[in-house]
């Protein structure tokens, strides 16, 4: 059920960056696509993401972490194009809208997570 709420969150990012950011637009219109881009997004961050940032943790401490942000902006144009290679990925214009939209899909899963339930079922505290 964890898996499916995190998924879910994915998903409503994702279209949520599709809708704030210009530049950036759906392949699909249909609402399955962001379901299956955010099983990729999923996907690419729990099996390519902590390799990148193994293989750059000297530039991510050298950059005070400004470098992540780059990370996320070339993980957010890997999964638009493994999405594309099954025809639901995004139509990325340019280096700044997925920027941007890597900005947004962050920010908006990271207030969505605030709210999932931890394994004891309340929800978690952010100090």
């Amino acid at each position: 059920m964890k898996l499916l709420i995190r998924i879910a969150i994915n998903a409503v990012a994702l279209y949520a960056a599709v809708a704030i950011v210009p530049g950036i637009s759906p392949q699909n219109a249909d609402p399955t696509s962001y379901i299956w881009l955010a099983l990729i997004f999923g996907l690419v961050n729990a099996l390519v993401k902590p390799l990148v940032n193994f293989l750059a943790c000297g530039v991510i401490i050298l950059s005070l972490g400004l470098a992540t942000i780059l990370i996320n902006t070339g993980l957010f144009y890997l999964t638009s194009w493994i999405g594309g290679q099954f025809g639901v990925g995004l139509n990325i214009d340019g280096f700044w809208a997925a920027l941007f939209g890597a900005i947004v899909v962050s920010v908006i899963s990271f207030v969505l997570n605030i709210f999932m339930p931890d394994e004891s079922g309340k929800r978690r505290k952010r100090d």
